[in-house]
C-alpha cells in the first residue's frame, strides 16, 4: 500500500459511518479514475507550476491551530466554514466547491458583496453544525476554518481532507489570511493583495484628515442584534479598518477589546464625528428603532449633524477579509465625502 493510499486509509477510519459512505464511495470513484493521461498532464502542469513559483511547491506541511495538515499537492476543491474564509480563497481566485453563508444574513445565501465569485458553490452550513456529509460528496483536497468555530469537528473534517484552522476570527484576519494562502500555495498573491489594501486605506487617511482641516475625525461603530447592542472597539474586524485608515475612536472604543454591550442610557458612549450602524438580525428582533427614538440618541452629535451612516453587516462584521474591508473604505470615503482609493 502507498504512503498515500495509507493516509486515505487512517482519514476514513476517524469518519461516522453515515459521511464514511460517502468518502469512501468519492475516494474509490477518484482511484478508479486515476492515472490516465489527463492525471498524466495535470501532474506535469503541476510540476512546472511549482518550478516557476518555489514559494507554491507541494507537497507541503502547514502548522496551524489544531496541528500540523500535510498538504500534497496544490488545492483544487476547497471547502470553507466560515465568511472570512470566504473572503479569503475568492479574493486568491478560488472559487470554492462548499462554503456556508453568513450566520447572520437575514436575506439567506451567500454575501452580495462577492456576487459572481461563489458561482456553484454548494452552501454546507449551518456554520454551527455544518453538513459532514455533503462536504464528504464534495471531494475536497482542503477545508478552511478556525479553531473558536469547528475545534469540535475538526477530526471529522480532517478525516475527510487536510483542515487548517486559525486560532480566532475577527482581529487576526491579516494573519489568518497569510495562513490560508500558505496553504493554498497563494502567499505572493496574498502579500500583494494584503499590501495594495494597505496602500489604499493609508491614502483614505489623507483624504479624510485633509477634508477635517488636519485633524482625523471621529469614527464610532453600532451594531443593532438581537439582544444588548453593541459598539465595536479595536480589537475586531472593523476596528482594526478604522485602524489602518487613521481614525480616531471616542473613549468607548479606543480600547483594545472587540465590543462593548451598553444599555439605551449608555448610548452617548456611541458619540463621535461620524457613527456607522449595522443590523445583523430582522430589525424587529432588535431594539434599534426603540434605542433611536431615546433622547440620548436623539442627542448625539453625529445624529444632530446627519452624520449617522447605516452601513452592510455583511461586510462590515461578517466579511472579515481584504475584499470587505474594500466596501469598508468605499463606505467610509462615501460618508465623508471624499474619493473612495482606487
Amino acid at each position: 500500500m502507498t504512503q498515500r493510499s495509507t493516509a486515505t486509509a487512517t482519514r476514513l477510519r476517524r469518519l461516522p459511518a453515515a459521511v464514511l459512505t460517502v468518502a469512501l464511495s468519492t475516494t474509490l470513484l477518484a482511484a478508479c479514475g486515476s492515472n490516465g493521461p489527463e492525471d498524466t498532464k495535470s501532474a506535469s502542469a503541476g510540476s512546472s507550476q511549482a518550478a516557476g513559483e518555489s514559494s507554491a511547491a507541494f507537497p507541503r506541511s502547514v502548522k496551524h491551530a489544531m496541528g500540523t495538515a500535510q498538504i500534497k499537492s496544490r488545492p483544487k476543491r476547497v471547502v470553507v466554514l466560515d465568511s472570512g474564509e470566504l473572503d479569503d480563497v475568492t479574493l486568491l481566485d478560488i472559487t470554492p466547491v462548499g462554503a456556508v453563508a453568513p450566520h447572520l444574513k437575514t436575506e439567506g445565501g451567500f454575501p452580495a458583496y462577492l456576487k459572481g465569485k461563489v458561482d456553484g458553490t454548494k452552501d454546507v452550513g449551518p456554520m454551527g453544525e455544518p453538513n459532514l456529509e455533503l462536504i464528504a460528496s464534495l471531494k475536497p483536497d482542503l477545508i478552511l476554518t478556525s479553531k473558536v468555530r469547528h475545534e469540535k469537528v475538526y477530526d471529522k473534517l480532517d478525516a475527510i481532507a487536510p483542515t487548517v484552522l486559525a486560532e480566532t476570527t475577527g482581529q487576526p484576519w491579516k494573519e489568518n489570511l497569510a495562513l490560508y494562502a500558505q496553504a493554498l500555495g497563494k502567499e505572493a498573491e496574498a502579500k500583494k493583495a494584503l499590501a495594495d489594501y494597505q496602500a489604499r486605506a493609508a491614502k483614505l487617511g489623507e483624504e479624510l484628515k485633509a477634508k477635517y482641516n488636519g485633524t482625523m475625525p471621529t469614527a464610532s461603530v453600532v451594531r443593532f442584534v438581537a439582544g444588548p447592542t453593541r459598539l465595536y472597539q479595536k480589537a475586531s474586524f472593523s476596528g482594526v479598518v478604522l485602524n489602518d485608515i487613521g481614525l480616531r475612536r471616542p473613549a468607548s472604543q479606543d480600547v483594545d477589546k472587540a465590543m462593548l454591550d451598553v444599555s439605551p442610557e449608555q448610548l452617548n458612549q456611541a458619540d463621535a464625528d461620524l457613527v456607522f450602524v449595522t443590523t445583523s438580525d430582522d430589525p424587529s428582533k432588535t431594539k434599534e428603532s426603540e434605542m433611536q427614538q431615546t433622547s440620548v440618541w436623539q442627542g448625539l452629535t453625529a445624529v444632530r449633524n446627519n452624520k449617522v451612516f447605516t452601513v452592510p453587516d455583511e461586510t462590515w462584521m461578517s466579511g472579515i477579509g481584504v475584499q470587505a474591508a474594500d466596501e469598508m473604505l468605499a463606505d467610509i470615503a462615501k460618508a465623508a465625502g471624499v474619493d473612495a482609493p482606487k
